[in-house]
């Protein structure tokens, strides 16, 4: 039984008609309530197209050649694609779409952002995993083989599981001398209010050549013709 209080609390309560919205109003209500659910969708459905594409190879040029750059900061775009292009220079196409293509894989260390910095590694250890690039361009190969222990010996053998050791796995940039004597130019980029600018021949001399070696059946794209690159570009090198 209802207490007295209670009747008098709600005793001019009564009860609202229910309002019928029309359609318009409808679809902006839910919008309202559902609008970032949409946005999520889109973004993870945006996402997974690009991998798709990415897996298929739709929309992009297919490289011949990968090359993985590791250093505690970002090559400059104008020294990235000189690379590119001195290892285009003495390649070949690999895969019948009549053009010579190398793609440089930036993995930087550093960076203000440590959430960029995990995805790079997160990125490399990608690269790593599914064998995408053969040709590796090294700031300090030594901590690179003792954290992955990924590169084989400068005769292509395998170095034992149990030696991480460096040593006999990379070349110094200017002990190539097919490397040392192509020029690679200038770089600059702004910079906040200014713009930085030096010579990328300085930034790759201080960089190390060195290749994947491979432990299982899984392999780089086109092993054979990235091997005779291999050798064009360390000719004439005292390994």
């Amino acid at each position: 039984m209802a207490s007295e209080y209670l009747k008098w609390k709600y005793r001019d309560v009564k009860r609202e008609d229910r309002v019928e919205l029309s359609l318009a109003e409808k679809r902006k209500n839910w919008w309202h309530y559902h609008k970032w659910h949409v946005v999520l969708g889109v973004v993870l459905v945006g996402i997974g197209i690009n991998l798709a594409a990415r897996a298929l190879g739709l929309g992009q040029v297919r490289p011949d050649y990968q090359v993985a750059y590791v250093g505690e900061n970002p090559l400059p775009d104008d020294t990235a694609a000189a690379i590119e292009n001195a290892f285009a220079s003495f390649g070949e196409d690999l895969n019948g779409d009549g053009q010579v293509t190398v793609r440089l894989n930036q993995y930087p260390a550093a960076g203000a952002d440590p959430n960029l910095a995990a995805a790079s590694q997160t990125t490399l250890m990608g690269d790593l995993l599914e064998c995408e690039s053969y040709f590796f361009l090294l700031e300090d190969p030594a901590r690179f083989q003792a954290d992955y222990h990924t590169l084989c010996r400068l005769d292509g053998s395998l170095p034992e599981d149990s030696d991480h050791s460096v040593q006999g796995t990379c070349l110094g940039w200017t002990e190539c001398p097919v490397l040392a004597g192509t020029k690679l130019g200038e770089y600059s980029y702004p910079l906040l209010s200014e713009t930085v600018s030096g010579s990328s021949d300085e930034l790759a001399s201080g960089l190390y050549l060195a290749r994947r070696g491979f432990w299982t059946e899984k392999t780089a794209p086109y092993p054979e013709g990235c091997e005779a690159l291999w050798n064009e570009l360390t000719k004439g090198a005292a390994e």
